[in-house]
């Protein structure tokens, strides 16, 4: 069963384990009617989608983070793993298909969670919204768009002094070298780039934690396509 093999890497309290079994199944199952992973095998996916997403969690950098926001959160990576993992944050899931929206309100009702919320939009029209503009501790991206893409659509959700923690692949440098000038505009500050392991798995992995230094500029993020067509540099 998937919750074994979990176990076999993280230790996590029976329900946990419960919840992450659970997850598990109903993303096999919904698969079936929308498109939520190309990875259907147990121990891939306790490896390369739920250890992937606990990855992200620094208990030293997070230890005020109560407000999390996952930007393209689509099957729910990384924000349903960290929710079972510190059942006490507040969590808002955006994605703009409603179906995979649908999928996850499931997901909280079978699993309890509470002080979780989904949404479906787009973050170019929510990041211009007062209660969401600038109110996250912190604002997470898993495999969304090339960072200095991705930091326009997070970067203004993120309160001054909260941090945006973007999950990269191997060319996490050349990103980080592509986007700094674009993270200042933004208002962001230092970035830091940790690489991270994962069992069985070689492949180069970071996360890239951006702090938030200054307001971000009301003009950003642009219109819905701009950002891609043409990204900051």
């Amino acid at each position: 069963m998937f919750r074994e093999i979990l176990s076999q890497y993280i230790n996590l309290r029976d329900e946990q384990l419960n919840q992450f079994q659970k997850f598990y199944e109903m993303v096999i199952d919904w698969n079936t009617k929308i498109n939520l992973t190309a990875i259907t095998d147990e121990k891939e996916f306790a490896i390369k989608h739920v250890m992937d997403s606990l990855s992200l969690w620094d208990e030293e950098k997070f230890s005020s983070v109560k407000k999390i926001l996952d930007v393209g959160t689509g099957a729910g990576f990384p924000a349903i793993p960290l929710k079972i993992f510190k059942p006490n944050l507040e969590i808002f899931l955006l994605d703009s298909l409603n179906k995979r929206v649908e999928f996850l309100k499931k997901v909280v009702a079978e699993l309890n969670l509470e002080n979780v919320t989904c949404i479906h939009g787009r973050a170019e029209d929510l990041a211009r919204q007062n209660n969401f503009r600038e109110s996250f501790d912190l604002v997470t991206a898993r495999a969304v768009a090339r960072l200095n893409i991705i930091s326009e659509y997070c970067l203004p959700f993120v309160k001054i002094g909260g941090i945006f923690a973007a999950m990269k692949g191997k060319n996490f440098i050349d990103e980080v070298a592509e986007a700094e000038n674009a993270v200042k505009i933004l208002g962001g500050g230092k970035i830091i780039c940790v690489e991270k392991n994962l069992p069985e798995i070689s492949d180069a992995r970071a996360v890239v934690y951006i702090d938030k230094k200054k307001t971000t500029p009301k003009k950003f993020p642009r219109k819905a396509g701009i950002p891609v067509k043409n990204p900051l540099t």
